[in-house]
């Protein structure tokens, strides 16, 4: 009961200090004039005893997770809605207009008032919650109201408190899951020891979703424009101390181009600054380059050596044309998603960060993935490839096949919770 109060009021302090840094932040701005008024629009949205399958995701990673799973939902149970609840501002401005869910909304903050209020109005028949998204609050009221509820695509380590001494109120609150649908056998042992068995080892949906989009039919004309004959690298996610490292390689490397996503496109007047002694061109001016007309535009773009994506939603696919890739995070805040460009079957680079990331930590043991520390050491290994195209090919073909033999998370997760569960959440 203490914790429980403790907890609420640690939330309430950190809602207050988010309304004071809105002041400066436009991040902390677009969470709190998301939740303005949050109860009178799911009232509007939720009146007719609707009844929808609820999915939670903390941001935008999380929800590529969740898309392959609500898209079999939605294939298999089109007459059951989905809605899906943002915490962070990356997801929920990201994906609000996204229109596989029927509703999106951000997720009241987890007081026991906010959550008695949400289910009372949206009376979800299930709810999913995709990797670390730990409310508790929400899932007290989801136990209390028998409403069936997931976690999935989840990996457990040994630091958190659900297994240290003073975690035993928290594992406690873990046991009320309907069940788990974990990453790897760590996880389910580490359950086990916490009297958590309700577990199963599916491994990660977003091995479905990059081979979904990879086996999509596509052609991005500028990138093949920008590209010709170069060799390309596809760096995705970037923050400065990737695009330092990147425009330091470029001197170091002979016939390569580079195409940079950084993860906050507000940042692109940085990001040029790092290119200075490149040409660089931006997608947002590439309209303008073909106004000069198919041979002339064409021939501009070519003479480019690096090409800003400050866009959204093209990177995934923009890694199909890339010889090598580079992955962002792994020098600051954490490393993004490298399985957008391994089911192309190319290399994957990324900075030091990455033991609490599996499939990185795997990659770099099968050698199909290079974690490094600095441009000289990402140009030896290109190096290597260019003098040694059978290590590339070898190289190639383990990021390709890792990512093949893993899928399947999507189905196995789908396919259990509608045969146990059934009855109580199809017939309600």
């Amino acid at each position: 009961m203490l914790i429980s109060i403790a907890i609420s009021i640690v939330l309430v302090l950190y809602t207050i200090c988010i309304i004071i840094a809105s002041i400066l932040s436009k991040k902390a701005r677009l969470w709190v004039k998301g939740r303005w008024g949050q109860f009178d629009k799911l009232k509007k949205t939720f009146k007719d005893n609707e009844r929808p399958i609820w999915v939670h995701c903390a941001s935008l990673g999380e929800y590529e997770q969740a898309r392959p799973l609500i898209e079999k939902i939605k294939q298999d149970y089109p007459d059951i809605s989905i809605l899906v609840t943002f915490y962070s501002p990356s997801g929920y401005e990201n994906r609000k207009n996204d229109p596989l869910p029927d509703h999106i909304f951000y997720l009241p903050q987890d007081t026991k008032n906010n959550s008695r209020r949400f289910l009372s109005i949206v009376q979800p028949r299930m709810a999913i919650f995709v990797k670390y998204e730990f409310w508790f609050n929400y899932i007290d009221q989801l136990d209390k109201r028998n409403i069936p509820f997931f976690y999935v695509c989840s990996i457990f380590r040994p630091n958190q408190y659900f297994f240290k001494i003073y975690g035993k109120w928290f594992a406690k609150q873990l046991r009320k899951c309907s069940f788990f649908f974990v990453q790897n056998e760590e996880s389910k042992r580490l359950l086990g020891q916490i009297g958590i068995h309700q577990v199963e080892v599916c491994g990660d949906t977003r091995f479905d979703r990059v081979r979904e989009i990879a086996r999509q039919s596509y052609e991005l004309d500028f990138v093949t424009q920008f590209k010709q004959n170069s060799k390309l690298i596809v760096a995705g996610s970037t923050w400065g101390p990737d695009e330092i490292l990147l425009a330091r390689l470029l001197h170091r490397i002979k016939g390569y181009k580079l195409i940079v996503a950084p993860h906050e496109i507000s940042r692109k007047e940085e990001v040029l600054r790092f290119f200075a002694p490149y040409k660089t061109v931006c997608f947002s001016e590439l309209d303008t380059l073909s106004t000069v007309g198919s041979d002339g535009g064409d021939s501009i773009l070519g003479n480019n050596d690096v090409l800003v994506l400050d866009t959204i939603g093209l990177l995934s696919k923009v890694y199909k044309y890339g010889d090598v890739a580079y992955v962002g995070g792994a020098f600051r805040t954490g490393l993004h998603n490298i399985l957008e460009a391994a089911v192309f079957g190319i290399p994957v680079f990324f900075g030091p960060k990455y033991s609490k990331f599996n499939e990185a930590v795997i990659l770099v043991q099968e050698k199909g993935a290079f974690s490094i520390k600095n441009s000289r050491e990402m140009a030896e290994i290109i190096h290597q490839f260019e003098s040694d195209p059978q290590y590339y090919e070898q190289t190639c073909n383990i990021c390709g096949g890792y990512v093949e033999a893993n899928a399947g998370a999507c189905d196995k997760i789908c396919n259990y919770i509608f045969e146990q569960h059934n009855s109580s959440i199809i017939n309600n």
